[in-house]
């Protein structure tokens, strides 16, 4: 089955992960993250997200007040 936003989707996405099949397909990506206790890409600003560190631990650090 093929995402009907996923074009627009894309535009949005900060994933700069090379060839991740998920890009712009969020359902599949919050999905894929969730089951690794992560958080997706667009969580984080382009610069946090450059660290590939999705962990939740690190959205915390970075959004704690």
């Amino acid at each position: 089955m093929t995402c009907p936003n996923e074009t627009k989707n894309r535009k949005n996405c900060n994933c700069s992960y090379p060839g991740c099949p998920r890009h712009g397909i969020c359902c599949d990506c919050i999905t894929y993250h969730r089951k690794s206790g992560q958080l997706p890409a667009c969580y984080f600003t382009t610069e946090q997200e450059k660290t590939w560190d999705r962990s939740i631990a690190y959205f915390v650090k970075c959004n704690g007040r």
